[in-house]
């Protein structure tokens, strides 16, 4: 595994284009260009408290076995679909529980793929070769082509039909050379409403007018609606299904990998004090107070640096640990697995 210094992303979907409004599409180049370099040591001069917290709040992006599989299945999936017509292109769909991974996950697919297309074709200023959009929460066929009109900086008045805006959105992604196309929380669409039967149809005629490679992704996919009846049918026929569990902590295996998980992160730590080690040690309980679940683990290990840093011992301890109050799903899975340990 590995660790990198994360930028900070933000939802690319969050909000109409205006008039001389940054688009989504130039955040998302912000985002990729923007470098990752390591640190300085921790007893660099260069440390004062205001730059130690905003580094441990955003901390870094490890590079999961989930997440590496899913980089080679994309690679390979792009091959694939290089000189295939648009009934035959394969997707990806990531599916996993909340707080998995997913969208970073999305994230870092995204800026691998784009970032390798721009040192392999130089001169590619103006183009897009990745798109990105979410499911809004009320979805219309119409409304998913807003998301991909606001991403490609296309402005959508009320005036415009459904049609319309989704021919400017493919005759945009074909002109500036879209490849690559993600479409998060897909776990929304529920097939068995007209609403969302016709969103997920319009996912299917996306997928076959632009010559890309779609990755979907969403909440423990295999189990919504999308992929369920007809509808779910075809697009389960074109797409790969890819896991993000938990990082689990029973077999040797798993528990070399977890350890290593941990090792990482706390290579990353820029704390003065802090003992090396100490996560290491304390594996067994980081990953019951966390399930394995990245979203629960980076917010422990964040918290608890910062807590060092206001206290001031800038050494991350047993007791910081246990004083970040997690989220909810972490906090009952954690109460749930103490009550089946014998005697409790």
């Amino acid at each position: 595994m590995a660790a990198v210094i994360t930028a900070v992303g933000g939802d690319f979907s969050d909000s109409d284009v205006t008039p001389g409004a940054v688009t989504d599409c130039v955040r998302w180049q912000e985002y990729v260009r923007r470098l990752r370099v390591i640190a300085p040591p921790a007893d660099d001069p260069s440390w004062d408290q205001a730059r130690r917290l905003n580094y441990h709040s955003e901390f870094v992006t490890l590079k999961t076995p989930s997440m590496e599989r899913a980089m080679a299945e994309l690679r390979v999936t792009l091959l694939v679909n290089n000189k295939q017509p648009g009934t035959a292109r394969r997707g990806l769909i990531v599916s996993g529980p909340p707080g998995a991974g997913k969208s970073t996950t999305l994230m870092e697919l995204g800026r691998s793929f784009e970032l390798s297309e721009r040192r392999r074709r130089p001169g590619l200023e103006g183009s897009m070769p990745v798109l990105f959009a979410s499911v809004p929460p009320t979805y219309t066929p119409r409304n998913l082509a807003k998301v991909l009109a606001r991403f490609a900086g296309i402005p959508v008045h009320d005036r415009m039909t459904e049609y319309t805006i989704t021919n400017a959105v493919c005759h945009v992604m074909l002109e500036r050379g879209t490849r690559l196309v993600f479409i998060d929380d897909v776990h929304l669409l529920n097939t068995r409403t007209r609403p969302g039967a016709d969103t997920s149809d319009q996912v299917k005629t996306l997928m076959e007018r632009v010559p890309a490679t779609f990755v979907l992704a969403g909440v423990n996919v295999e189990d919504s609606p999308l992929l369920t009846g007809p509808r779910g049918a075809q697009l389960a026929a074109r797409c790969k299904l890819l896991r993000t569990p938990p990082l689990l902590n029973g077999t040797a295996e798993q528990k070399k990998m977890w350890r290593t998980l941990l090792g990482d992160m706390e290579g990353a730590l820029r704390l003065a004090h802090h003992r090396p080690g100490t996560l290491v040690r304390h594996a067994a309980y980081i990953h019951l107070r966390t399930g394995g679940v990245m979203a629960s683990l980076s917010l422990l290990v964040r918290e608890a640096a910062i807590r060092s840093i206001l206290d001031g011992s800038l050494a991350i301890t047993k007791k910081h640990l246990s004083q970040v109050l997690l989220d909810v799903q972490a906090t009952n899975a954690a109460r749930a697995t103490l009550r089946q340990r014998p005697g409790s």
